[in-house]
């Protein structure tokens, strides 16, 4: 919709509004049929196209997959950064500044007559300082060395509506502004990158298809700060298969850019990929130990990571933190300022906190605080945690989040006088026990008793008759071998409408390693009531069992 009649068509709040905040504006129309054509232009746009070596191709330029992309990338800068340590970048006594938003910008000089005759201009940074030290600058080039012009009838509305660099070049109110000429200086690995770029400003679309070639368009958009192709490219990488190079690459993306938020749709689909692919971890065991932080960040940020319990999570990030930062100093860095917010220490067992007090690859100070925490958050009340992870559930900070683990968490009361007994919370999603049937088991995390380990597991199966299925469970001791261990046991439910838990099953068993047991209908009711929708035993879809284990002298 078109603002009132006083409203300046470039204004740039006008242009922010529309380019930014809707996505689209009046600017998106087709305008393909006017590029180039001096019947629908106000100026020519002069591209002085600089001479280069082989190794100074656009990034795309015959790359054939994101690693040649990234791989010529990285070789640039370092060439680039070399030419600056080196002192080669010079600027005359005589040259303009002509500002400019970035730093880090294609060359862009003003002419002065109609002969053409262009004035080199320099980039100025934000603060107004020439910059020294940009990366990728193409004002690095000799630029002596023009090997080709190309000239294009060009519209300032058009360009100026799409890019605030443009707006700025054409209503700056310097003397450059009010002539029909400007000129752009460009290298030549630059060209094909810039001509999609000025098409799209016109069109809304690109003839590049491939990722390396619209990487290039991409990073050419950021520079003259074109946001909506910039979001065009990220939408079409997306929609492209993505690989993990591809991915790694796109979480760099916004470290790289100025605009970031128009390639953050592409960092987010990134991560997910990277959390889809990697959600097994032990499958991909070698890949994922040789993935660089931002990726390990991405897979450890997601909720369905298939793991066996949190205490896994946490072997992981120590052992992967170990082969990536050798020094002790770095890796304590690393782990504390990137890693330990996506450990969820609130989930892991008592005996793994008390080892994580004495890692000496946590600052002791931070150590104390997580464990302390997860502790808090392990007393507080169900209701309170469910309240914690609800308000957490929607920041990037989920400590207070479940995964979706192996092994259901568990709560432990133990007690050593007047016997050896220990008392197990576990809690089961109504969810959980859907994905149950028709002959599905979960484990619970291991619990000790008498310095033995042991779980519990629910079943679906079938009743001792086989003529319905049943809920069925059981209690197992971890350690295999000669060890003889004779326990009491009692299996309890919170049951409707007192909420109390109710005994369902008692019974001892002196058990040896491996082995288990337990009862196959422990609510004596079919699956189909023990599901239904009026089942006693699902309290705010919550199935809450409890048991006792004393060990018998």
């Amino acid at each position: 919709m078109l603002r009132g009649s006083n409203s300046d068509l470039f204004d740039p709040r006008t242009e922010m509004d529309y380019d930014f905040t809707r996505g689209r504006s009046a600017s998106d129309g087709d305008f393909g049929f006017a590029f180039n054509d001096s019947n629908f232009s106000d100026r020519l746009l002069r591209i002085e196209i600089m001479g280069g070596s082989a190794e100074n191709r656009v990034d795309g330029e015959g790359c054939t997959s994101i690693i040649d992309w990234a791989r010529h990338r990285k070789r640039r800068r370092e060439d680039i950064k070399k030419d600056i340590n080196n002192g080669d970048l010079s600027v005359g006594a005589e040259e303009q500044i002509f500002g400019s938003i970035q730093p880090d910008m294609y060359d862009c000089v003003g002419c002065d007559n109609q002969d053409e005759e262009a004035e080199a201009m320099v980039e100025r940074s934000p603060s107004g300082d020439e910059s020294a030290d940009g990366t990728e600058s193409s004002w690095s080039m000799d630029c002596s060395t023009v090997v080709r012009v190309k000239t294009l009838h060009i519209s300032s509305p058009i360009l100026a509506a799409k890019s605030p660099f443009f707006y700025k070049l054409f209503s700056n109110g310097m003397r450059e502004s009010e002539q029909r000429h400007v000129t752009l200086r460009i290298n030549a690995s630059e060209e094909a990158a810039l001509m999609e770029l000025l098409n799209f400003m016109y069109s809304n679309t690109l003839t590049a298809s491939q990722a390396p070639q619209l990487l290039d368009v991409l990073m050419a958009a950021d520079k003259f700060e074109v946001a909506s192709c910039m979001r065009y490219c990220s939408r079409q990488l997306r929609n492209l298969p993505m690989k993990p190079e591809s991915a790694l690459l796109y979480l760099e993306l916004p470290s790289s850019v100025l605009m970031a938020e128009a390639v953050q749709p592409l960092t987010d689909a990134a991560k997910q990929y990277l959390a889809a692919r990697y959600k097994d971890m032990t499958k991909f065991q070698e890949e994922v130990m040789a993935l660089p932080l931002a990726g390990i960040e991405a897979i450890l940020s997601s909720d369905d990571l298939q793991v066996a319990s949190e205490d896994a999570v946490y072997d992981f990030v120590l052992k992967w933190a170990r082969a990536q930062y050798p020094r002790l100093e770095e890796r304590r860095e690393v782990l504390g300022a990137r890693l330990a917010c996506y450990i969820r220490f609130p989930y892991m067992t008592c005996r793994k906190l008390k080892k994580v007090l004495t890692c000496t690859d946590f600052e002791h100070d931070a150590a104390s605080k997580l464990v302390l925490e997860a502790l808090f958050f392990k007393g507080e009340p169900p209701h309170r945690q469910r309240t914690l992870a609800a308000e957490e559930s929607a920041t990037l900070n989920r400590r207070f989040v479940e995964r979706a683990y192996k092994y259901r968490p568990v709560k432990v009361v133990e007690f050593e006088l007047p016997r050896q007994q220990c008392v197990v919370y576990l809690d089961l999603k109504r969810e959980e026990c859907v994905n149950l049937f028709p002959s599905g088991r979960v484990y619970s995390q291991a619990f000790h008793l008498g310095g033995q380990g042991f779980f519990l597991s629910a079943h679906c199966n079938m009743d001792q008759q086989s003529s319905f299925y049943c809920f069925g469970l059981f209690l197992g001791m971890q350690e295999k071998g000669s060890v003889s261990f004779a326990v009491d046991y009692e299996f309890a439910a919170r049951s409707k409408p007192t909420e109390e838990f109710v005994s369902k099953y008692k019974g001892n068993y002196t058990f040896t390693g491996g082995k288990a047991v337990g009862y196959r209908n422990l609510f004596a009711i079919p699956w189909t009531s023990f599901m239904a929708e009026d089942s006693p035993y699902f309290i705010n879809g919550v199935l809450h069992l409890r048991a006792e284990l004393t060990i018998r002298h």
